[in-house]
């Protein structure tokens, strides 16, 4: 019997992997299609950072099985610190300037609105979580 409840554990675990790897892929192809096609004033600006936090998220969410909390606030520092570290311009620092994925990857420049976008996507994982 304690197997068993072992194995169901495991099996849920896998299934949650899998809806968090499923929503990841679709998440990224929806962020490379913003970004390689949409050029707009709301939805490349804005809904792409407000996705990309939930896309964060559900990447961590493949490795990580157990509940967290906190993983919300740990992506929205993750994100600041992306957003910082473009306002120390470190696309240039590290000579990538050139690099076009680096340059989506990394971002290239600070705004205060990015880190507004950030807190609009962590919020519903934040209360999803609840």
């Amino acid at each position: 019997m304690i197997n068993h409840k072992r194995s169901r554990n495991n099996t849920i675990s896998i299934n949650n992997r899998l809806f968090y790897a499923l929503c990841f892929i679709a998440l990224f192809a929806i962020e490379v299609l913003i970004a390689l096609h949409v050029r707009d004033q709301i939805i490349r600006p804005y809904v792409g950072d407000i996705l990309v936090v939930v896309l964060v998220y559900c990447f961590a969410r493949i490795f990580i099985s157990k509940p967290l909390r906190l993983l919300p606030l740990w992506v929205f520092l993750f994100a600041c610190g992306v957003e910082v570290m473009q306002y120390f311009q470190i696309a240039t620092l590290l000579n990538l300037q050139n690099n076009t994925v680096a340059r989506i990857v990394i971002g290239s420049t600070f705004d205060w609105k990015d880190i507004m976008c950030y807190t609009v996507g962590c919020l519903p994982l934040f209360l999803i979580r609840k």
